[in-house]
């Protein structure tokens, strides 16, 4: 009788051996992505040390120590300002692309502090990890939290930025709270974006699941979230669930506004304009 069971093994065999080799490169993947996730979500411009960035008399350029590093500041002042805006920019970029509208500021009123993260424009380091990005932007804070006693402060997070700036709204001490703080395409986590974007992505891999949702309820005072209709990266329905979660925050949508492109609606800035005058 012939033997038939031999090419049965072989077929199955070859069978575990092309699924142990996906496998096998699956894990290679998730351990890049481990190991490499600050490539993937931190887009950074560098620019020369010697690279100016003030452009006018009333900006200056400022130098902040932080844990093994050092970040890059621009600082409009103004004579006899109402407050301060703490902003907080999104993933890409530098000071560079993203302080570029400060007679916006000036005609409210309002000084605007603007930071980059490190190995962002001039800022020396690397971003390692989430609790060290929110050590740095509470240490850029408090070098000028003092500056605005008495002042209005407001926290200002776009897109990453915007879950930096809820948990600062939470984490500042009572005598320090903003007096109101605006998210600008926000996500309710950055875990709950991957898993919309990526689902074949384990969340345990997840180094900076950056969970605004977990803060949002206890942000104090007034809270604004503003998002594009038409975002395609971070989708309405973030701000919508956000908003969900914290039923006293205001939400504006911006009709025809994408992701990018949010600054050049009217329906924006007249927005964050009311907000601020409103103060």
């Amino acid at each position: 009788m012939a033997d038939r069971s031999r090419p049965g093994m072989t077929a199955g065999g070859a069978v575990l051996g092309a699924l142990a080799l996906v496998m096998a490169l699956y894990g290679v993947v998730l351990g890049g992505l481990w190991w490499g996730q600050e490539k993937l979500l931190f887009m950074p411009d560098r620019l020369a040390q010697d690279h100016g960035l003030a452009t006018a008399d009333d900006i200056h350029e400022l130098r902040i120590p932080v844990a093994g590093a050092e970040l890059s500041a621009l600082h409009l002042r103004l004579p006899d300002p109402r407050g301060v805006v703490f902003f907080l920019h999104g993933n890409a970029g530098s000071l560079e692309s993203w302080f570029v509208n400060p007679d916006y500021y000036r005609r409210l009123n309002y000084d605007l502090f603007m930071i980059d993260y490190r190995g962002y424009g001039k800022s020396r380091g690397a971003i390692s990890s989430e609790a060290q990005l929110h050590a740095d932007v509470r240490a850029a804070w408090d070098s000028i939290a003092a500056r605005y006693a008495g002042r209005k402060r407001v926290l200002y997070g776009r897109s990453l930025g915007s879950g930096l700036a809820a948990r600062l709204a939470v984490d500042l001490p009572a005598a320090q709270a903003p007096d109101l703080t605006v998210l600008v395409s926000p996500y309710r986590s950055i875990a709950a974006l991957t898993a919309q974007l990526y689902p074949w992505v384990p969340q345990a891999l997840l180094r900076y699941p950056m969970r605004t949702d977990a803060w949002i309820g206890r942000i104090p005072n007034r809270l604004l979230l503003i998002h594009g209709e038409h975002d395609a990266l971070i989708a309405p329905q973030h701000s919508q669930a956000l908003k969900a979660l914290a039923p006293q925050a205001e939400l504006l949508l911006v009709p025809g506004a994408g992701h990018n492109d949010l600054q050049l609606f009217p329906v924006y800035l007249d927005g964050l304009a009311r907000a601020l005058t409103q103060l």
